[in-house]
């Protein structure tokens, strides 16, 4: 791919509780380059929100970085001020949150809404800005845009307002999107439109895309690298084919396997729950879940063992001396309904 453009190195983030510190972000690192999408991966809980949202700056108050940086520009985000950040916020790193009600405000119509980035960030003046409103209301795939600008979020459907949502997001060009479960609340026929949507806009202006899902199957056509997440930790990463076709940790396994797919309405749900992030496990978090586990996986956290120049995965089983497991036999069958989903993606 081309330039870096965000580094995060060692991530570490406690909330502070009555119940102790919750120790929800464990040393994660990831990059991100220009024009890339990369797919955030894991189930609710497993802190990626937490992640993206410390990009933004955007934590909640009783959350504090313990350690890590984040660069991007060459400059750690995580040393800026709250003014120095509202700067980036929405300019350069900007978010599409879950629900397009929540992150919508119902008094103001939605050309203001549009143009208020432009005029905060870039000083464009209020009518240049309600131009650019409009062209991006167009581009978004808004019918009748010249005269739906003046209306208010309850006069849209829901997968209009997530398409309000991106324009708000895109309107000042930035340089990285996160985007958290763009598409949880809307049906799949308005889902595969906005992934479609994203796509072709990324396209145009060249954004980096930071996609966060528990859903691997919105992964396959969209994203160009893979990081899953469990309890707080990265456990694999690497190309969207290698975590698809090629899945090492067994955690990765069982996401494959709770995948809905046309051939099989029988889901695997991964059994048990996820840890305790007050009093994390010291050995590997995922243990107690892992039909696979060995005496070692819950008294010593695995290393990341590389499985090619882009793929690596933590987990006991790559170990030389660990026993040969072969993924179960349903996520080969599911590999090919992958294929299918990504061929009519590109």
């Amino acid at each position: 791919m081309g330039e870096r453009i965000l580094d995060v190195n060692n991530l570490e983030i406690n909330f502070h509780t009555y119940a102790g510190d919750v120790k929800a972000i464990r040393n994660v690192s990831f990059h991100l380059d220009k024009g890339e999408t990369l797919a955030i991966v894991g189930e609710s809980g497993s802190g990626k929100s937490v992640t993206t949202k410390s990009l933004m700056g955007l934590l909640a108050n009783n959350a504090e970085v313990v350690g890590g940086s984040i660069i991007f520009h060459g400059e750690d985000i995580l040393k800026k001020s709250e003014k120095q950040m509202q700067g980036i916020r929405g300019k350069d790193i900007a978010m599409i949150f879950q629900d397009p009600m929540t992150s919508l405000d119902p008094t103001m119509k939605i050309g203001r809404q549009i143009a208020e980035p432009l005029m905060k960030h870039k000083n464009v003046e209020k009518k240049k800005a309600l131009a650019q409103a409009l062209e991006i209301l167009k581009l978004v795939g808004i019918d009748n845009a010249e005269k739906r600008i003046n209306e208010y979020p309850h006069q849209f459907s829901g997968g209009q307002r997530q398409r309000i949502v991106i324009a708000i997001a895109l309107v000042c060009y930035p340089e990285i999107l996160i985007a958290d479960e763009p598409t949880t609340a809307l049906d799949v026929t308005i889902q595969a439109q906005i992934l479609d949507l994203m796509k072709e806009l990324q396209r145009k202006i060249e954004t980096s895309i930071i996609f966060i899902t528990h859903d691997l199957g919105v992964v396959a056509g969209m994203a160009n690298r893979v990081a899953v997440m469990y309890a707080g930790q990265i456990v694999e990463y690497g190309s969207v084919d290698e975590i698809f076709y090629n899945p090492q940790h067994p955690y990765t396994w069982g996401l494959l396997n709770s995948m809905p797919t046309l051939s099989s309405t029988d889901l695997q749900a991964i059994p048990g729950t996820p840890p305790d992030l007050l009093d994390p496990p010291k050995g590997d978090p995922f243990a107690a879940r892992n039909p696979y586990a060995m005496k070692i996986d819950s008294e010593e956290k695995p290393p990341f063992f590389k499985v090619s120049e882009t793929h690596y995965a933590s987990t006991w089983l790559l170990h030389p001396d660990a026993p040969k497991i072969t993924p179960p036999e349903e996520i080969v069958r599911r590999q090919e309904i992958f294929k299918k989903m990504q061929a009519s993606a590109n």
